[in-house]
């Protein structure tokens, strides 16, 4: 059993925490928000009165927050209080760059530290379920696995300081392109006369096969799990998606990557945010394709 503090309740962080707990760990944790804190509480994470107080026993410090300047932030307020030798984990998806200046700010503190960021969504999270993209060093990744593994059902490392950043953009800008280009595909069949069960039933057994069509369909009937078949409820929300698209054109532009349809897809993501549609799933992006809003 690990002494755990965990930053960061939220939709993705409270259940994590939650699995945590049911692993066997002692878990003290922390957020702004009542909220989450009474809902990780329900689930038997120990709540403590600050982030500073819930690291100042703690083996492991595990962070989920929304970008890369709360990371730095929090790791900025925390690490005075931390003992010289803990490991810390940051889940958030962030900027490479950002992963990298937490990293230096745990080796300044005489600490081990991962960039760890998950795919998987909230459904993920309660399930623990995830997947763990890890960046950090070799020792670091051997004691925080077993951890991770707690929350989820892969782990991999990816490499050095900021590579788990890295494989996640670089997966999430895959994701957001090939759900646009399912999501035409279906605009495409409804002019044609095709139904969608036709079009699900060819491509999900030939060369258009792709996670976006079989486990997210962007239409309601093929696939009866998808957020289609409920409004479009996230899942995974289309904010979301624009902020790991965006994340993905930073780090192209600074490593001079060229990446014509992630820019594409960010630009698409985009307008579909400034269409008031954020809050649903990304694969209610097949709303802003038709040319009219979710209904």
């Amino acid at each position: 059993m690990s002494t755990i503090a965990f930053i960061g309740l939220g939709h993705m962080g409270g259940p994590m925490a939650g699995n945590l707990v049911k692993a066997g760990h002692k878990v003290s944790a922390f957020d702004l928000s009542q909220p989450s804190k009474d809902a990780a509480a329900a689930l038997g994470v120990g709540i403590a009165g600050s982030a500073k107080e819930a690291v100042a026993d703690a083996e492991i410090v595990v962070t989920m927050l929304p970008a890369g300047k709360h990371v730095l932030g929090v790791w900025t307020d925390i690490l005075p209080a931390v003992k010289p030798g803990t490991l810390l984990i940051d889940s958030s998806t962030i900027d490479v760059e950002s992963a990298r200046k937490a990293h230096a700010l745990a080796a300044e503190r005489g600490c081990l530290s991962l960039d760890a960021p998950v795919s998987g969504g909230v459904g993920g999270a309660q399930g623990a379920t995830l997947t763990f993209m890890v960046g950090g060093s070799a020792d670091a990744f051997k004691r925080g696995e077993p951890i991770l593994s707690a929350m989820g059902k892969k782990v991999v490392h990816c490499g050095d300081a900021g590579n788990g950043q890295a494989a996640k953009i670089c997966n999430n800008m895959i994701l957001g392109i090939s759900m646009i280009g399912v999501s035409e595909a279906f605009v495409l069949a409804e002019k044609l006369g095709l139904s969608h069960q036709a079009l699900f039933d060819v491509a999900s057994t030939s060369s258009g096969q792709c996670w976006s069509l079989t486990t997210y369909c962007p239409v309601p009937g093929p696939v009866p799990t998808s957020p289609a078949n409920n409004d479009y409820k996230p899942g995974f929300a289309s904010a979301l998606m624009l902020k790991d698209l965006k994340l993905a054109q930073e780090a192209a532009q600074a490593a001079g990557a060229s990446t014509p349809l992630g820019s594409a897809a960010a630009q698409v993501y985009g307008l579909h945010n400034a269409w008031g549609e954020g809050g649903t799933d990304f694969s209610g992006i097949i709303h802003l394709l038709r040319g009219r809003g979710n209904s």
